[in-house]
C-alpha cells in the first residue's frame, strides 16, 4: 500500500513535467522500452533493485543500458532520480500509475476481450465503437482467445467486468437448479 502511494507521486511528478513539455506519450514509451529491458534481463533489474550495490555503480550501468534503447534526456534524468532515491523497486508501479495518468488525459481505456473464438476484423470494429460509446472514451481494446467460455463474450473495462458467456450462463443455471 506505502508503495503503491510512492509509485503514484512519482509517477504523477514526471506525468507533470511530461505534460508541461506534452511529451506525456513519448515519455511513457521510453519507460515501457525500460520496463521490457528490466524484463528482459533479470540480473539487471536484480542489481537495480538492491540496496546493497552501490548508487554510483547502478548510475553507471543504467548509463550503459541507456545506450542500447533511444531515451530522452528528460527519461535518462528520471531513472537516474530513481537510483538515488532507491525506488528502483517500485518502478513498474510507477510505469503503470503514469499510465493511469496518460490514460485519463488521452481520455482512453484499455479493454480486454476474451471470446470463445476468434472475432472478425468487422465484429472487432463494430465491439471498439460500442465501447467507445458506452465508455464515452478512446478504447484501446485486446482480444484473446479462451476455450473454456464455451461462447459468447467476456469483457473487462477497468473494474468492471461484462460477462457474456456461456460457461457463466450455465454455472448461474445450475447454481440456480441447487447442481
Amino acid at each position: 500500500m506505502i508503495a503503491s502511494g510512492i509509485a503514484k507521486r512519482y509517477a504523477r511528478a514526471f506525468f507533470g513535467i511530461a505534460e508541461e513539455n506534452n511529451q506525456f506519450e513519448k515519455y511513457y514509451e521510453e519507460l515501457e522500452n525500460f520496463a521490457s529491458c528490466l524484463s528482459e534481463n533479470k540480473n539487471l533489474k536484480e542489481l537495480l533493485s538492491n540496496p546493497i550495490f552501490d548508487r554510483a555503480d547502478k548510475k553507471a550501468v543504467i548509463e550503459a543500458a541507456l545506450q542500447r534503447i533511444s531515451v530522452s534526456s528528460m527519461t535518462a534524468n528520471f531513472l537516474k532520480l530513481l537510483i538515488d532515491k532507491q525506488r528502483m523497486g517500485i518502478f513498474f508501479d510507477i510505469v503503470g500509475c503514469y499510465r493511469e495518468f496518460m490514460d485519463h488525459a488521452l481520455r482512453k481505456v484499455r479493454v480486454d476481450v476474451k471470446t470463445a473464438f476468434p472475432l472478425s476484423a468487422e465484429l472487432t470494429k463494430d465491439l471498439q465503437k460500442g465501447l467507445e460509446e458506452l465508455t464515452g472514451k478512446k478504447v484501446e481494446m485486446t482480444v484473446g482467445e479462451d476455450v473454456s467460455l464455451v461462447g459468447g463474450i467476456v469483457v473487462r473495462v477497468g473494474d468492471t467486468l461484462y460477462d457474456g458467456s456461456v460457461k457463466t450462463q450455465l454455472d448461474n443455471i445450475g447454481n440456480f437448479l441447487g447442481a
